[in-house]
């Protein structure tokens, strides 16, 4: 069976390397892609889970009282968690440092391992919080946060009525 009659293109004879030279664009575009490529070869996550990046899982729910945020942060402690309130804007921010260091005089070899990792997340709040009434517990790996609003400047919802044209 003939296959060169079943590809949609015909392949051309002359090599990629000789086609760049007439175009230099495609060239361009494949130096930035290589260059991309090797600067971002290190922010790649790893295949299994602890090496330092932070994903943690974020509920956020809004009631009649204010919003309740419940993060899930495992391997973290209280004083490696940060939370702020600016400008209605709850702030998150969570850093992880670890380091691990192994070694066997016997077979002279020495491996330490270190790996940090930052979460950082904003949270728009859609109303004038409490400030002075926002509470925060973190128990076995989960924060959870609650924001009351404010009673000096409750928001109502104004329904806004559609005329036809």
């Amino acid at each position: 069976m003939d296959f060169k009659s079943l590809m949609p293109f015909p392949r051309s004879s002359t090599p990629l390397r000789s086609t760049e030279s007439m175009d230099p664009f495609l060239s361009l575009r494949r130096e930035m892609d290589r260059m991309f490529e090797d600067f971002t070869r290190e922010w790649r996550l790893p295949t299994g889970a602890g090496h330092g990046f932070l994903t943690p899982k974020v509920d956020l729910v809004e009631t009649d009282t204010g919003i309740e945020l419940t993060a899930e942060l495992p391997g973290l402690a209280p004083e490696d968690i940060a939370l702020d309130i600016e400008d209605d804007t709850l702030t998150l921010k969570a850093e992880r440092r670890e380091e691990k260091e192994e070694k066997d005089d016997g077979k002279h070899y020495r491996l330490v391992e270190r790996s940090t990792g930052t979460y950082l997340r904003h949270f728009a709040l859609p109303f004038e919080p409490d400030r002075d009434k926002v509470t925060a517990e973190f128990d076995k790996g989960v924060l959870k946060v609650v924001v009351p609003r404010s009673p000096q400047a409750p928001k109502k919802a104004t329904h806004i009525d559609i005329k036809a044209a």
